[in-house]
């Protein structure tokens, strides 16, 4: 009766909707019968979830959504879409905080890699996690983790198990570890420790022919490399061996303000290049208007003991760059943490009495963008479109990005949210991964993170279009930006994106581990085929 049940669900989804249906509602309920203990689910709030994410203007509903127990349902799902050549479509969701619907399925099966979406053997669900360890061959801690596992949550186990937390960042810990690791997963540490993919030992990936394929740098390590930041492209990252440290306790943050760009860049240069204990722990930066600095600083980053004084800076108008860099210390080294900080702060050239800071248990500040969330939701404020844009920005070009961008399509006008720019090194970066940086040694993030508000002076489209004006400036003026977390609308773009040699590379690994294209359908890249006539992409 309930598989019955299920198969007119689908049926009346595809007759009613109009979705394109890959393979009929039989196949997909006899397919839902083959794959272990999890579940497959037509519920209508399962699909409405599956059909959107952060991004907020992009919208695919799928036939199904998959709520897998373990990775053998994942590999079970995949191998029997993969053996059937009904030309389903399968793509992981993490936390759904994609931009432009690169975890979407239209018409195919979207597997829920959540925890709260998998269902536990037991009802001790702690029993499924593995505890950290420690390895001799790597000199260092480790953890192994669900694919789907969301990074504060691995963040609060390892501090619970051993006082240990991963060494690299995103900003926003509610992101899932294969979602970034299919990425590159950055922050203000990835200057020190790299980005996220610099930092995982191990993984497990689900192939698009539903082989489970255990990976590292020594074993299997074309999917390995491959995998990380290969955009989903090669498989599902069910397990990962993230790399650890002991976890500091406390924070001291500290801002800085500039007015001068090359200034601001050339110190955030000097920092990145330090080492060794004398260097600060993170370096990012943000650019700001001076006409709403005064009434829109946040008074909450302050401490009692220094008190905002911004009445100097009146007489800045336009753009102003704000330095954001923290010191860890313990309670070993807080005697000394204000001498340590003070002389980082010596060799710089921010405005006079524009330094400001506040110290903060770790796990605050590593989780100071979830409390922000809370406000935004708050307020009705979060789940509204983000045309986000994310650049990487070669060193060499960054001041002309300033003149060209800042100061001339934005106007000056940096309203709508945080418009991040800070420098990464690339010898941090392993050249094997998928990842696309540009051609040099430092380049910068530049991040526009901003919000399309209800009533707010800049409406979607006209993000959007400021977006696209700063894409067509860069490939005018041959500034040699590469796309983090990149949206291209065709293959010759995306081509064009990763160049003839690695584009070379990218293709043969779709090929040979996703053959017929069904994963990871949302990002573009591929077109999945027809229907099971259409040749392989190894034989075509």
């Amino acid at each position: 009766m309930a598989r019955c049940l299920v198969f007119f669900q689908i049926y009346f989804l595809v007759s009613t909707v109009g979705l394109p249906l890959p393979l009929d509602p039989a196949e997909l309920l006899q397919l839902g019968g083959e794959v272990g203990g999890g579940w497959l689910s037509v519920d209508p709030a399962d699909l409405r979830e599956a059909s959107g994410d952060f991004g907020g203007f992009t919208r695919a509903e799928p036939l199904a959504v998959y709520h897998p127990r373990g990775a053998g349902d994942v590999a079970a799902l995949v191998r029997s879409a993969y053996s059937r050549g009904s030309g389903l479509r399968v793509s992981a969701r993490g936390h759904g905080h994609s931009i432009s619907g690169q975890a979407q399925a239209p018409g195919g099966v979207v597997v829920d890699m959540s925890r709260h979406g998998r269902r536990a053997a037991d009802e001790d669900e702690g029993r499924k996690r593995a505890l950290p360890a420690y390895s001799a061959a790597v000199g260092g801690h480790y953890v192994d983790v669900w694919g789907g596992e969301l990074w504060i949550d691995v963040l609060n186990w390892t501090l619970a198990h051993g006082g240990l937390a991963p060494r690299s960042w995103t900003d926003y810990l509610y992101l899932s570890v294969g979602g970034t690791l299919s990425n590159a997963g950055i922050s203000g540490q990835a200057f020190h420790h790299g980005p996220q993919i610099s930092n995982v030992y191990e993984l497990d990936i689900v192939t698009g022919k539903g082989e489970t394929v255990t990976c590292s740098e020594t074993t299997n390590p074309e999917l390995f490399f491959g995998a990380l930041g290969g955009l989903g492209q090669f498989g599902i990252i069910t397990r990962a061996r993230i790399a650890l440290e002991p976890a500091p306790r406390k924070v001291r943050w500290i801002r800085a303000l500039y007015s001068n760009f090359i200034q601001f860049t050339a110190d955030q240069e000097r920092l990145i290049g330090q080492h060794g204990g004398r260097r600060f722990d993170y370096v990012e930066g943000f650019v700001v208007a001076a006409e709403g600095l005064i009434n829109n600083w946040r008074s909450s980053f302050f401490s009692p003991q220094n008190p905002v004084k911004l009445s100097s800076l009146k007489q800045h108008t336009g753009v102003l760059y704000c330095l954001e860099v923290t010191k860890n210390y313990d309670d070993a080294n807080a005697a000394t943490v204000d001498q340590e900080v003070d002389a980082l702060l010596g060799d710089l050239n921010f405005l006079p009495g524009t330094v400001f800071t506040t110290d903060l248990p770790y796990v605050d500040f590593l989780d100071r963008v979830h409390k922000a969330e809370l406000k935004l939701r708050a307020k009705g404020m979060w789940e509204v479109p983000h045309p986000w844009l994310n650049l990487f920005v070669p060193a060499s070009r960054i001041a002309d990005f300033d003149s060209a961008v800042f100061h001339g399509i934005l106007g000056s006008r940096t309203s709508g949210g945080p418009i991040l720019i800070y420098p990464i090194n690339k010898h941090k970066w392993d050249p094997r991964s998928s990842v696309v940086t540009p051609d040099e040694e430092v380049f910068y993030l530049v991040a526009f993170l901003r919000s399309a508000l209800p009533d707010a002076p800049q409406s979607f489209d006209e993000l959007a279009r400021q977006n696209r004006q700063i894409l067509d400036l860069c490939a005018e003026a041959g500034i040699g930006a590469k796309q983090y977390l990149p949206s291209h609308k065709s293959q010759p773009d995306w081509e064009a994106h990763f160049g003839p040699e690695r584009w070379a590379r990218f293709a043969s690994l779709k090929a040979k581990y996703d053959p017929r294209a069904m994963l990871a359908t949302g990002q573009g890249i591929f077109p999945p085929p027809a229907d099971s006539s259409a040749p392989l992409l190894s034989d075509s």
